[in-house]
């Protein structure tokens, strides 16, 4: 579904006109695994588009719930009730932990025969248990509980919650790959995301007001938002009886050589491939490295600076719609000229980034000139560094077994991004060494030394960096004028209708 990004923001824009780039002729694509058709799962190009436009649908009611479950509204909610620094640390290492389960939905997921059931009955299981957080709030208002225990009781219910969205996330995403084609991959990932984008800019700035100027206060504000996204998350679970419901069975029947062999060896056979264990090797240290700093940015706005919920929230908004404004474009670029050379470019400004971080206070100069810059620059490159991972991912894996090359690849970073918040988490406690911003200057430098191994791994039809570098400021600068213009709109699924013009129907096969 979808995840939190740094400093919890999240995606994407509108239809641009076409870049002057020149895209990679076939014989110099690099060595990587290519998806097959497969002859058992010919989806009509209908289905496909009312599979897309629900799909979309189902990203921007299920944002609102996301943005109330794991950004700053709930470290706010959890601030007010005393949560600790290290409880803090655990809102966010908990979903990384539980990453460690997603190899057992995938294999869960692939022997069942349906994707949408099975992600009905694991996303609604893990979204339903945040009402109790409701008269939790209620026995603390009314002084029949402590404080603390509700922070127990969120931490047990964000342990429920994520251990059973694990055992379903990398089934979701198979199920995904398989409906959306591979040559619109980056403009339609791009385009459902500034869907979600835009839903979090309007929502999430309205939803912190709520909280801070609900007349029965905040812990009773938080409350009712949350039931406002529990129910906007159920709509999300209701659009999904739009989308094509895919077999995982038919997909495993593409590869003649899937039945053979003991389960086991379906399990591992992700350790033969030398390019995916490259990405591998990438992702970890990348999650590793972001997590040492990422869930401390709203906490050093919050906890440091003492700044109002809302003020953060209209930060967070700032940076969704940075997102807004460059994540269409972004997604165009990487159907041009590749995923890999976008983020070891962008890559570098997202490393730099936590540097700035350390010239910062309450003067007014930092409260509404820096912090919402800061904020801006980390939405706008982050829009690069979220799509181009996803697409990646979905590159570099084969159809056969490809479920469990995604859990693989949700788990390992699941497992670093933990130990790095608990690395973040220990050194902020040591007031000694600088505490907050010792750990953005540390997580800079692992964000540097994390890029190298992504240089080594292949994807087809990627250019050069220094290629990129030619085309990409000219290519900025004019979507800079086409956005002062008032060229970029945002169209209803314009690429979705490309499906139209083509000729066979498409596979559901990527």
């Amino acid at each position: 579904m979808l995840h939190p990004q740094e400093d919890n923001i999240l995606v994407e824009t509108s239809p641009l006109a076409p870049l002057a780039i020149q895209e990679i002729p076939d014989n110099k694509a690099l060595s990587e695994t290519v998806f097959t058709t497969n002859p058992h799962l010919k989806i009509p190009k209908r289905d496909i588009r009312k599979s897309l436009k629900a799909l979309t649908t189902e990203g921007a009611f299920a944002t609102i719930f996301y943005s109330i479950i794991g950004g700053a509204l709930l470290s706010n909610f959890l601030l007010d009730l005393g949560a600790s620094t290290v409880e803090i640390g655990l809102l966010a290492s908990i979903p990384q932990l539980t990453n460690l389960l997603q190899p057992l939905g995938a294999y869960l997921g692939d022997h069942l025969k349906s994707r949408h059931w099975y992600s009905l009955l694991i996303f609604g299981s893990s979204r339903l248990p945040w009402l109790l957080i409701v008269p939790g709030i209620w026995l603390v208002s009314s002084s029949r509980i402590q404080p603390h225990q509700l922070v127990l009781l969120t931490l047990a219910i964000i342990c429920l919650s994520n251990f059973m969205e694990a055992l379903g996330r990398a089934s979701f995403l198979s199920w995904m790959a398989v409906l959306v084609p591979d040559r619109l991959r980056g403009r339609y990932f791009g385009f459902r995301n500034s869907i979600v984008t835009s839903t979090n800019l309007i929502g999430v700035p309205l939803l912190g007001l709520m909280v801070s100027k609900w007349p029965g206060g905040s812990l009773s504000g938080f409350g009712v938002v949350l039931v406002v996204g529990v129910v906007f998350a159920i709509l999300s679970l209701i659009f999904q009886f739009w989308i094509t419901d895919v077999n995982p069975q038919l997909v495993h029947a593409a590869d003649s050589d899937t039945h053979h062999g003991s389960p086991w060896g379906k399990v591992f056979s992700f350790l033969k491939d030398a390019n995916f264990l490259r990405f591998l090797f990438y992702s970890g240290l990348w999650s590793f490295a972001v997590n040492v700093s990422a869930p401390f940015f709203n906490l050093y706005l919050l906890g440091d600076l003492n700044l109002d919920v809302s003020v953060v929230t209209l930060y967070n908004s700032l940076g969704a719609g940075a997102n807004l404004l460059m994540l269409m474009f972004w997604g165009r670029l990487a159907d041009r000229i590749g995923n890999r050379p976008l983020m070891i470019t962008v890559g570098i400004l997202v490393a730099l980034t936590p540097l700035l971080w350390l010239e910062s206070g309450t003067a007014p100069i930092f409260l509404w000139a820096w912090f919402p810059l800061l904020h801006i620059l980390g939405g706008a490159t982050w829009a690069a560094i979220d799509l181009c991972s996803g697409n990646l991912m979905m590159s570099v894996t084969p159809l056969r077994n490809q479920s469990i090359y995604f859990a693989v690849a949700a788990a390992v970073p699941g497992i670093t991004g933990a130990i790095g918040i608990s690395v973040g988490g220990f050194v902020a406690t040591l007031t000694d060494f600088g505490g907050l911003p010792t750990v953005f200057a540390l997580s800079a430098v692992l964000r540097l030394f994390a890029l190298l191994p992504l240089v080594l791994v292949h994807e087809q039809r990627s250019v050069r960096v220094s290629e990129l570098m030619r085309v990409l400021i000219p290519t900025l600068k004019r979507q800079a004028g086409a956005i002062q213009a008032g060229r970029t709109s945002l169209k209803a699924l314009p690429l979705i209708e490309e499906l139209e013009d083509e000729g066979p129907p498409a596979s559901s096969s990527t």
